[in-house]
Parts: C-alpha cells; sequence; structure tokens
C-alpha cells in the first residue's frame, strides 16, 4: 500500500512527525484485512474486535513532504487469541528503508475480553491476498492457453 506524505504529516523540519507511522502501520493492517476478503466493520458485527497490546518501529532513514511511501505487511505470527504484523516502510522511487517495526493484537469480544480467533478468521489472516491469488490464475490460465 502506498502514502503519500502530505504538509500535516509532518513536523516543522518537513519530517514525517514519528508518531504517524503508527497511523501508517494501522492503515496498512486495515489494508491487509481488505485483501483477504475482510473489513474491520464486519468483524465489529461479528463481535470481533483487535486490540494493540504492543508495538515497536525502528526508524532507519526520514521521510519527508511531497514523498510516496510504500508498505510492506505480514502476518508474522498467529496465535489462538493474537496476531502479529510486520511492516516495512520504503520510500518508493528509491526504495530507501524509513521504518521497519510491528505490532502484537489481541482479539476482544466487544466488551474488551480476551477472546479465541475463529478458525475461519486464522485461515483468512493466514491465506495470501486475493489480489494475489487471481494473479497466479491469471498466470496459470496464460501459461496454459
Amino acid at each position: 500500500m502506498e502514502i503519500r506524505i502530505y504538509y500535516e504529516d509532518t513536523d516543522c523540519g518537513g519530517v514525517v512527525y514519528y508518531a504517524n507511522y503508527l497511523k501508517y502501520f494501522e492503515r496498512a493492517r486495515t489494508d491487509f484485512l481488505e485483501q483477504r476478503g475482510l473489513s474491520v466493520a464486519g468483524l465489529l458485527k461479528e463481535g470481533t474486535q483487535f486490540m494493540v497490546v504492543h508495538a515497536e518501529v525502528d526508524y532507519r532513514s526520514p521521510a519527508r513532504y511531497g514523498e510516496t511511501l510504500v508498505i510492506d505487511t505480514r502476518l508474522a505470527d498467529c496465535g489462538k487469541a493474537s496476531v502479529t504484523f510486520a511492516h516495512v516502510i520504503r520510500e518508493r522511487t528509491s526504495r530507501r528503508l524509513i521504518v521497519e517495526g510491528s505490532a502484537k493484537l489481541v482479539a476482544t469480544t466487544l466488551d474488551n475480553k480476551v477472546k479465541r480467533m475463529a478458525p475461519a478468521l486464522v485461515g483468512a489472516l493466514q491465506a495470501p491476498p486475493r489480489r494475489a491469488m487471481k494473479e497466479r490464475k491469471r498466470t496459470r490460465k496464460e501459461r496454459h492457453a
């Protein structure tokens, strides 16, 4: 997923304000879910929400106003009631490493009680993105044509 850096994202020196990377991680996790046919709204309707219980951010290089960042998000670990996402942010053109980080989330009820994730949810989280599956099917068809 891509994020364009606007003036509002930066500090007075034109560098992305450090806490904004956590917001970018959140957007990337939402995108990760959507690529697998899940939505935050749908999970809430089913009585499941995720809460961040631990986050780490390692700042490698400053991102600046006007740049476009690419966020790569993957599932690093999946337990019975928790998931850990790993995030890598690079500048789109140069591929310069900007930030690496992770976030551990627990599944809870809407009353904030920790709960086990349903097997279908775990399966969806561990599945490849739907766009990638469509691309693989198309490539396979092209090879057999």
